[in-house]
Formats: structure tokens, sequence, C-alpha cells
């Protein structure tokens, strides 16, 4: 994992581990616990920062500054102990992550807000939740009295109530995805063009009578694409729990 990697003029770097070949890397909720045990141990052992997390199935996201050590030998470390003791538990062998993290320097106070803002609306915009305090594993749920989170550093920059008001500003937030580029949201217009493209279908009711499973590598193919879940859901008139599970 050692890497010719940009500096950061803050010292922060927004993160994503990815499952290899994009595999779910929790199961079940203690698979989470357990990452973020050893993220924090790792974090007493190696001295770095976070500011702000999410665990997603198959990646995750993390606001990190190192201090004592490279930002590549911090994940070396504890990314290997938490795939032994995965691999141990599922009875398996090999990789879990990709080897290559991905890493986007943070070089400005407002960019840093909008990444904390981001790894914290990720389910939401995933359609896992409503809102980010509802969702378990990411730091935003007590984010001022997590120990994994430096809260110090964000109370010199927003109070506790323009922390939780940030969040609820409508945005269109763009940042490094899974892939590690920076995305940028499609139009309806473009997904339907994206729809049509894939499946030769050029509004909803074309759409629905496609069979089930022409439906379904469809709609996959276009979350693949870059078209949100609940985009997907309106312009196909398919229920959002059934796009989603086309993931």
């Amino acid at each position: 994992m050692s890497h010719v990697r940009r500096n950061s003029s803050t010292g922060f770097y927004h993160v994503i581990l990815i499952g290899n070949n994009h595999q779910r890397i929790f199961e079940d909720r203690e698979d989470c616990r357990k990452f973020l045990y050893v993220l924090g141990d790792s974090q007493r052992s190696c001295g770095f920062t976070v500011l702000a997390y999410c665990l997603m199935s198959n990646h995750i996201h993390l606001l990190v500054r190192p201090a004592k050590i490279s930002l590549g030998n911090v994940f070396m470390g504890f990314g290997a102990r938490y795939v032994r003791w995965y691999n141990e538990k599922y009875s398996r062998t090999g990789h879990l992550f990709q080897e290559r993290y991905k890493s986007k320097p943070v070089n400005n106070l407002p960019y840093l807000l909008t990444v904390v803002r981001y790894i914290h609306l990720n389910p939401v915009k995933a359609g896992i939740c409503k809102a980010p305090d509802q969702y378990e594993f990411s730091s935003f749920r007590n984010y001022f009295t997590n120990p994994l989170i430096d809260s110090e550093f964000m109370t010199t920059l927003l109070s506790r109530d323009e922390f939780t008001r940030f969040h609820s500003i409508p945005n269109n937030d763009e940042c490094m995805d899974i892939d590690g580029t920076l995305k940028k949201a499609l139009t309806d217009g473009q997904a339907i063009a994206e729809m049509t493209r894939i499946s030769g279908c050029k509004n909803a009711s074309e759409f629905q009578r496609l069979d089930l499973d022409k439906r379904n590598e469809t709609l996959h193919k276009m979350l693949g694409s870059g078209v949100r879940i609940r985009q997907a859901s309106r312009i196909t008139g398919i229920s959002y729990h059934v796009v989603r599970k086309c993931r």
C-alpha cells in the first residue's frame, strides 16, 4: 500500500477502503463493531486523527490526519488486523480489501466540512436511512462524545448546533466516490438516456414491460453508470426497494 500521493495542506485526507472486487466487508453488526475497535486501537498506537467515518457494506469512508507514521502504513496496519479477524470468523483466506486504497488530500477548511457532510450522508443518499442520525455505523451519531473522533477540532469550525444544521442543508456535494473519482450527479434527462442506452426503453411504460431478469439486469447497469437509486425508481416507476436490491 505504499504509493506516492499528494500532500494535504490541512493534513487531512479523505480515504476510501473498498472490498476486493467490491465484495462485502461487513456481514453483520459484529463486523462493524470489530472494525471500529481495531480503528480505535490503532489510533492509540499510531497517533492519527479521525474527523469522520462511515462503514458501508462494501466500502469505508474516513477523514483522517496521520501523525507518527505515513497514511499507507496506518491503513496497512489496522486493515491487516481486521482482515485476519474477518478471515478467521468466516473461514476464508485471501484479500478482503482492494490493494490500493483511494485517497484525496483535503486542502482547505470549507472543503473539509463538505467531506465530513458527504461521509455522514452516504447512507442517506444510498437510501439506507432518511437521516444521518439513524445510521449506527457512521460518526454522525453522538459525534461530540465519540472517542474515535477529534470533536475538539470540529468545535473550532462549527458549534454543535451549527454542525447539525450544516448536515441538514440541501446539497449536491461532490466528493471522492467508491471508484476514487469525483462523481457528478446525473440529471433525470441523463438518467433516462442511460436507461434507453442500456435497455432500449424510452419511458417508464416501456421499461415496466421488460421481463424480470432483463429489468433487474438493466437496473443494475444503470446504478453502475451513475444513476441514483431514488432517481432510477422515479424514472422507471419501479419501487425504490426493488431498485435497491439490484445494486
